[in-house]
């Protein structure tokens, strides 16, 4: 999972970058184009043409890449893809939100392993999408059938190849 993310992230960081070296670029090649690109920006946000232009030409002289990075392509610093931030928490949450499943599979007498582990990572799921939706603002009850029915839905057709190959549990 870490490296997956890690990988995924790494590609939008390469985007991230490929966009900021054009604009570099562009900024060199044509930069009175590059004014009148802010300026339109501006003007489509509502400020007046002639703000737009003193705007555009103000933040230009402060840091024409950062006002084109942040205002024409939307990336800031605080927002920058970083892949090993996001594979060390994709790390952790995977290995917390396991914990609970394994501890089930310890616990569970063998004859009803399949059935309690199933039960038990369904409601955690149910759980996790409820304080997912609620962190969001969402329903809960939305947010909580959604990931129940997904995660039913790969449960079901993980068992299924499982039945295929005849490697099922229970």
């Amino acid at each position: 999972m870490a490296a997956g993310e890690y990988v995924s992230v790494s590609s939008q960081a390469d985007t991230e970058q490929a966009d900021l070296d054009l604009e570099r670029r562009e900024l060199a090649i044509d930069p009175e184009a590059e004014e009148d690109e802010l300026t339109a920006i501006y003007v489509g946000r509502g400020l007046d043409p002639d703000l737009a232009r003193t705007v555009a030409r103000q933040l230009t002289m402060k840091d024409a890449l950062a006002a084109h990075a942040r205002d024409e392509l939307g990336l800031t610093a605080e927002f920058a893809a970083r892949p090993l931030q996001a594979a060390l928490a994709s790390a952790a949450t995977f290995a917390i939100g396991a914990g609970v499943p394994v501890l089930s599979i310890v616990l569970a007498p063998p004859a009803a392993l399949a059935i309690v582990v199933s039960i038990v990572s369904l409601l955690c799921l149910v759980a996790l999408g409820a304080v997912a939706a609620r962190a969001g603002g969402a329903s809960m009850v939305r947010g909580a059938a959604r990931v129940a029915l997904w995660g039913l839905l790969a449960m079901a057709a993980t068992a299924g190849v499982g039945e295929l190959f005849g490697t099922t549990v229970g």
